[in-house]
């Protein structure tokens, strides 16, 4: 199976991108991507039904073979088999994604999806045309949220070198997301915040000694408010920052993002 032409054009094409895969590796992955978009579902069982009969071999070994390829090396057959460190892909995805890229400016976008009890996904994307491409992902038990920061980070970090120096990177998360130390690491990478916050807090603008309610620099629809100043009393929230503000009318709350 690993000798049709097809198989074969589609794996060179990802050696020329993630070019630290062995061949086996690249032949199975070649095999499992063709086999998701013919077959329109990452299902194993979809995948394998659709690319049997295109590939002329039996479908349970074809399942197998696609199945050991996310087996950890212990569990797979043979000596030399080893184990696929997914990480180590995040970076030359990226890369490769921005060698399609028109323009310099780029948004990545953090978001955490809870697959009911047992899993949290938390995933790094591009965001293209109103739709978010996955370069980088880390899969938790659900409920853990203290290993959520080191993970962001190592995920940020590992990105980071794919990245052109002189590339304007916005970095966007929503309210559920917003933590002063990943605000501070943003930056640090020489990258842009834009991390949205809840309409509970407080705001201090530059050249005043108090802070105001949020909801008070916007109260109404179709009110709009943006300067520097320091977010949060507490000390340890404490942000100085850019804050925009605005509601649009028609909806109920309105949006307070924190940027540099």
């Amino acid at each position: 199976m690993s000798c049709n032409p097809r198989v074969k054009e589609w794996a060179t094409t990802l050696q020329t991108h993630l070019p630290h895969l062995s061949k086996p590796q690249l032949l199975v992955l070649a095999l499992w991507s063709l086999g998701m978009v013919l077959a329109r579902s990452c299902a194993l069982t979809a995948v394998s039904a659709c690319l049997a009969p295109w590939l002329d071999c039996k479908e349970n070994t074809l399942r197998q073979r696609l199945r050991e390829f996310y087996y950890d090396a212990p569990a797979k057959r043979g000596q030399r088999r080893q184990a696929l460190v997914v990480e180590s892909c995040f970076a030359p995805l990226l890369a490769w994604v921005l060698s399609l890229w028109e323009g310099t400016q780029l948004a990545l976008v953090l978001d955490a999806t809870t697959w009911g009890t047992r899993f949290t996904v938390l995933a790094v994307s591009v965001v293209f045309r109103g739709c978010a491409i996955p370069i980088a992902w880390t899969v938790l038990t659900a409920k853990v949220e203290k290993a959520w920061r080191p993970k962001w980070l190592r995920m940020l970090r590992q990105l980071h070198r794919a990245v052109p120096i002189r590339w304007t990177v916005l970095v966007l998360a929503d309210r559920g997301w917003y933590a002063r130390w990943l605000f501070l690491r943003i930056t640090r990478l020489g990258w842009h915040p834009f991390l949205r916050i809840n309409h509970g807090g407080t705001f201090r603008p530059s050249g005043t000694r108090q802070g105001v309610a949020l909801k008070t620099l916007v109260p109404q629809p179709g009110r709009q408010w943006s300067g520097s100043g320091v977010a949060f009393k507490s000390r340890p929230r404490r942000l100085a920052c850019t804050l925009l503000a605005r509601w649009e009318p028609g909806y109920q709350d309105p949006w307070f993002i924190l940027t540099d």
